[in-house]
């Protein structure tokens, strides 16, 4: 008989078996991963989902991060038995909390927080797809911050090491289910 564990790092090494390595996207020296074949197989997609929302704790919200992460951090908000809030890209909402630009691996980027929805005191789990340079991961728990929620973790399905991006969220405990 298998234990917990075993059949858990058996299902982690199908969904990284499904992970697709794009090179040059979305330009020459970047190695893309690909997280759209495990999202469109049902058993890997429940796998990620059980194991990130076992992080959630007892959460009041997940955040989901745009784009990739308003799949993940839905799913991970209904196994969890939360609510869900997106962190959108600028000029995507009717109605602005607060807005953070970063730094990307290949450029910049603005995130915003949707106004009237996360109430201070508010506990908040937040989910993204990949975690590479970590100014997306802190931009989004910078907003929830200065929103007066407490940030209770950052998980990812996806972490690429080298580029140290845990080192932006000190005080932040990080989860990831793959690195690279």
């Amino acid at each position: 008989m298998t234990a917990a564990g075993d059949d858990s790092e058996y299902e982690l090494e199908r969904v990284r078996d499904l992970v697709r390595s794009v090179p040059d996207y979305p330009e020459p020296g970047v190695l893309f991963r690909d997280l759209t074949p495990v999202l469109a197989d049902a058993e890997a997609f429940a796998t990620l989902t059980t194991e990130l929302a076992a992080q959630a704790g007892a959460a009041d919200l997940v955040a989901g991060v745009e784009a990739r992460g308003f799949l993940i951090g839905a799913a991970v908000a209904l196994v969890a038995g939360t609510g869900v809030v997106p962190i959108r890209k600028a000029g995507k909402l009717p109605s602005v909390a607060g807005t953070r630009t970063y730094d990307l691996e290949y450029g910049t980027a603005t995130l915003e927080l949707p106004a009237g929805v996360v109430e201070p005191g508010t506990t908040v789990f937040v989910v993204d797809d990949v975690l590479a340079t970590g100014g997306t991961a802190a931009a989004a728990c910078g907003l929830l911050t200065d929103a007066g929620a407490e940030v209770t973790g950052f998980a990812t399905v996806i972490e690429l090491a080298a580029l140290r991006g845990r080192d932006k969220l000190p005080g932040v405990e990080v989860h990831s289910l793959l690195s690279y």
